[in-house]
């Protein structure tokens, strides 16, 4: 569904079996048109909370968890 998550929650949604630290940075290894896309959106790497459209643009480029 798409809605605002949390950095964390989202990892782990796409990486369950790991821990929630390793599947943070499993997320951040995502592909360089990923990263410009949401750049575009106002993305920067301290932000806590990914919006609706964040999301969308994720699943677009990985997929549904």
């Amino acid at each position: 569904k798409i809605r605002p998550y949390s950095k964390s929650e989202l990892a782990q949604a796409y990486a369950p079996e790991i821990t929630s630290q390793a599947a943070l940075n499993r997320l951040a290894a995502w592909n360089r048109p990923l990263t410009e896309a949401l750049r575009q959106t106002g993305y920067y790497t301290k932000q806590r909370l990914f919006t609706s459209r964040q999301v969308a643009l994720i699943f677009e480029y990985l997929g549904e968890p």
